[in-house]
């Protein structure tokens, strides 16, 4: 790799104010469409009854959502890279618009259709990854190196932090099966309060805000084709989809998991909350500190072992003689850790496998931890203990399934640069203006010819000047 000359001068790129409005709204647009996703979880108990269906029936509400988002994903990586991120946003609101609404008929009509109910639940679950795989591309269409991973964390987090308050306020609109029908009401009333700006936000800015994203992106085809048969790509993907995973199972099934030792439905819902709320203050922390230092790797390599480590405490804490207190610690341990990571992963995979778009490897990582989180939800459902168990139906076999999976997913993110394969951060280097070279180990990313030559002509420039407009 060769330093760049000095006697050749790049463009002056741009970052504009009205970034910011896209970002906000795609920050709404996740917290609302978590919010939709875990309305009935923190109430399962009270749920079942207004429909009169068993707890399994009630946690098909989260797993068919999450079977959903699986089924959409092909065309919602083809939206992003097509059209960006505005397209996807106003699918979004669309869908949630809609499925909202019949939800809402679901559990008010004749004392409770839970049939139409579901059909509303699943129309948002194709909803949500529009606006859940939108922010790295978001963030590389409008923003700088300076901002990309606060950028995405923002958007990425906005979900859980929808989740969160779902934990919080459903719990407390509900305190009688009566109540649920009202409860549906609010939400749906929020949520297209919500999505309506999504038809007025800007499609891309009038120039590119880097280098980076001023060169043009390999072909999806290919790109999906050369992503799948990439070492690194995999050694990312096992881990987020395992650890996503079992996030969307745990919030699923917190009621279920505390329930067993005395613990309310609120105390539940305060646990999901803290679960989140840490998180997101940590990853609010660490992700201004990663877009400075850019330290994507040690960052996953101190994280990973945090992660795996409350997984295993939560096998022991729902039981614990000092009651809800270490619970509460181990949600929080788990937040802070899967949150701050989170926009940390996605942003180096695309750092590392540009100049693929950034929505294909997003959109792969985030169906498989929906996946996942459908099949974790059932197994765990199913390893519950019987009513002979003590305490009954306690869930301790499936908390030892989950820290099991959480460890043995470990090994792969802590390999990442090893056994002589050295990593680079592609995308910044081009933002740096050093040359991307096609011979480095990463071969994933190696860019097809007509986008070589637009790679090694912006390369020869020095380092751009970025304002803020």
């Amino acid at each position: 790799m060769e330093a760049l000359g000095s006697d050749v001068t790049r463009p002056q790129y741009r970052v504009y104010k009205r970034r910011f409005w896209g970002l906000a709204q795609l920050v709404l647009l996740n917290i609302v469409v978590s919010w939709d996703w875990l309305t009935f979880s923190s109430i399962s108990t009270t749920a079942a009854d207004y429909f009169q269906v068993s707890e399994s029936a009630i946690n098909w509400m989260s797993t068919g959502y999450l079977f959903a988002f699986c089924i959409v994903s092909p065309f919602v990586i083809w939206v992003l890279n097509k059209g960006g991120p505005r397209p996807a946003i106003i699918t979004t609101a669309t869908l949630l618009l809609v499925g909202n609404w019949l939800r809402y008929a679901g559990t008010r009509a004749n004392g409770g259709i839970f049939g139409l109910a579901m059909f509303g639940q699943i129309l948002i679950g194709l909803a949500q990854p529009f606006c859940l795989c939108a922010p790295t591309r978001y963030s590389d269409l409008w923003f700088s190196d300076k901002g990309r991973t606060s950028a995405t964390a923002v958007a990425s987090l906005a979900n859980p932090l929808g989740a969160a308050i779902g934990q919080l306020v459903d719990s407390e609109w509900v305190t009688k099966p009566s109540d649920i029908p009202n409860m549906v009401l609010y939400i749906s009333i929020i949520s297209s309060v919500a999505s309506i700006p999504s038809f007025f936000i800007p499609a891309a800015p009038p120039t590119p805000p880097s280098a980076s994203s001023a060169i043009p992106r390999t072909p999806l085809i290919p790109a999906t084709q050369k992503l799948l048969g990439t070492v690194e790509f995999w050694l990312i993907l096992v881990p987020f989809a395992v650890y996503v995973g079992f996030f969307n199972s745990v919030s699923s099934l917190l009621n279920q998991i505390l329930s067993p030792y005395g613990a309310s439905e609120t105390e539940a819902g305060i646990a999901g909350a803290i679960l989140i709320v840490v998180g997101l203050i940590t990853a609010a922390i660490m992700s201004p500190i990663t877009d400075r230092y850019k330290h994507y790797l040690g960052s996953i390599r101190v994280l990973v072992p945090i992660v795996v480590a409350s997984y295993i405490g939560l096998i022991f804490a729902p039981g614990s003689p000092a009651g809800i207190g270490p619970s509460y610690v181990v949600m929080a341990l788990m937040g802070a850790s899967s949150f701050a990571l989170l926009p940390i992963v996605l942003e180096y995979l695309v750092e590392i496998t540009y100049p693929f778009s950034p929505e294909i490897g997003s959109t792969i990582c985030w169906t498989g931890g929906q996946l996942l989180g459908a099949c974790f939800i059932l197994i765990q459902d199913a390893l519950k203990a019987g009513d002979n168990a003590s305490p009954p139906f306690n869930m301790r076999n499936a908390l030892i399934f989950a820290a099991v999976v959480a460890a043995a997913a470990a090994p792969f993110p802590l390999s990442l640069s090893l056994f002589g394969r050295v990593v680079k951060r592609r995308r910044l280097e081009i933002d740096r203006g050093v040359e991307l070279s096609p011979s480095n180990s990463a071969e994933q990313a190696r860019p097809d010819s007509s986008t070589k030559d637009e790679i090694k002509s912006s390369s020869a420039l020095k380092e751009s000047t970025i304002k803020d407009v």
